[in-house]
């Protein structure tokens, strides 16, 4: 065998979340110390950008005597605090964002849908919907939605 190119390996360093943190990703021992981030077992940068943002807004939350608030669990960051903070495994694994985390749609839904590129179209249009009925109660705007609508 001839090898054109050495691959990596990395070391992911991350805690075991599910014991460790709720949905705002606030630890259950020390509520005012907040984790986001591949450290929380999320994986790629879009992810540890989305929970950090929300661990951010939490702290802020936190630290004004506000309410902490957990973004939909039918959207991407949700689904992803949903699973660091509650999936039940002997082994806690890091992971990305896939449709295999968002909610499932109803079952009339999945009834009438049955292509896969058409049930993930419609779980996008519902998380998207939801996303920004939860930016305006929460008193945050997404810009880029209201330009694209």
């Amino acid at each position: 065998a001839e090898f054109l190119q050495f691959g990596q390996i990395h070391r992911n360093t991350f805690i075991n979340s599910p014991k460790i943190l709720t949905e705002t990703l606030q630890t259950k021992k020390q509520p005012n110390l907040f984790f986001a981030g591949q450290i929380t077992g999320v994986e790629g940068y879009v992810e540890s950008v989305g929970t950090g943002w929300l661990a951010g807004l939490n702290a802020t939350r936190l630290a004004r005597g506000e309410n902490l608030i957990c973004a939909p669990t039918n959207s991407a960051i949700g689904a992803l605090c949903r699973y660091v903070s509650n999936v039940e495994t002997k082994n806690f694994q890091p992971v990305n964002i896939t449709f295999g985390l968002l909610e499932e749609l109803p079952l009339e839904l999945r009834k009438k849908y049955r292509n896969k590129r058409e049930r993930h179209a419609i779980q996008v249009e519902m998380a998207l919907k939801d996303w920004n009925e939860w930016l305006s109660k929460i008193n945050l705007k997404n810009s880029a939605l209201e330009k694209s609508a």
